[in-house]
């Protein structure tokens, strides 16, 4: 059970790593004030209702505002990971070497059961010492 447990955590902080030195981008769709669609690692599709692009006239001064919006959300992951022994002080490496080798050792298991008396063989029974020391009430 225990290295069940251990393996979870293990399993459930490397999962914490990789996700937040990870960088993403999550697009929107807005068609007026409605969500239309959201896109992770990849391009919202649109409705389909966007302004086209026309050179403006040379007597119009102004534009028409399309309906449709996209928004985008940038989540930056950290870039500040020590990958290497080289930037740590002497007794941050010693520490880290010290509790890697006794995380590796807690979980040794004994290949044998060590008992004090397997050496002295137990007394031979003659009689029932039970039956001597009995008492009974009548």
């Amino acid at each position: 059970m225990k290295e069940v447990f251990h393996k979870i955590m293990a399993l459930f902080m490397a999962t914490i790593v990789v996700f937040s030195t990870m960088s993403f981008t999550i697009n929107m769709h807005y068609c007026g004030d409605d969500l239309v669609d959201i896109g992770i690692f990849k391009q919202a599709k649109t409705c389909g209702m966007e302004m086209n692009e026309s050179t403006p006239l040379s007597d119009s001064t102004f534009s028409k505002k399309g309906c449709c919006t996209d928004k985008h959300i940038t989540v930056q992951g950290q870039d500040e990971l020590n990958l290497s022994f080289d930037n740590l002080t002497l007794q941050q490496q010693q520490f880290v070497a010290t509790f890697a080798y006794t995380y590796v050792n807690l979980f040794e298991g004994y290949t044998e059961n060590k008992t004090a008396f397997s050496e002295y063989p137990p007394p031979i029974i003659v009689k029932s010492i039970y039956k001597l020391d009995e008492t009974y009430l009548i």
